[in-house]
This record gives structure tokens, sequence and C-alpha cells, in this order.
């Protein structure tokens, strides 16, 4: 049996799930966590306070980075006023997968 990931394949990409800490000071991904119901989601930092969206602007702009898409391809679909959201990932979902499993695994 595999564990579950912070991310699943969907028709169109990959969808996401983050758990973003705001004025945190500086814009990271900071690796995989669980939330309390031992849900996988990757923990994102954003110096942005959560005002008019502008966290949420942040986040899609660092994930974008992190995984070498455009901004454009990277949208909050669910969670947009809490902290855990989800996002979706528009691209080819097997290399975006690779993608993010290969961020997340630690180098031998």
């Amino acid at each position: 049996m595999s564990l579950p990931h912070a991310w699943s394949p969907v028709v169109g990409g990959v969808r996401l799930r983050v758990r973003v800490t705001p004025r945190g000071g500086r814009d990271a991904v900071e690796g995989i966590g669980a939330d309390a119901d031992e849900e996988p989601h990757i923990s994102v930092r954003v110096a942005a306070a959560p005002v008019d969206g502008d966290a949420n602007e942040a986040v899609e702009k660092i994930v974008a980075k992190w995984l070498g898409v455009p901004k454009t391809s990277v949208e909050v679909v669910m969670g947009t006023t809490v902290r855990l959201k989800t996002l979706m990932i528009d691209g080819d979902p097997v290399q975006l997968l690779h993608r993010c499993q290969a961020l997340v695994t630690p180098a031998a």
C-alpha cells in the first residue's frame, strides 16, 4: 500500500494541497507536512498578509516557481480564505507528478 501524497492527478493537471503561513517573513516552499488528520500537504510560507488575496497570489507565484511552470498555470481553487488550500496546476499530469515527487524526495 502506498502512502498518500499532497498531490493527485486530475484531467489537465494536478491538484496540490498546501498549508500557508501568511506574514511568514519570506516566500518559500518548506517541504511536506501533515495536518491533524494526517492528510499530507506542502508547507508554504509567504511574506504577504492575507488581505485582498495578496497571500493567495504569493502562493500561486511561489508554487509556480517551485514547479517550474508559468504562474498562469497555478490557481487556488479551494480554501481562498483559510490556510489549507487546494491548488490546480495545469499541465501534463505525469510530468507534474514526477516534479512534485522529485522536489520533496531528499537527494541520496
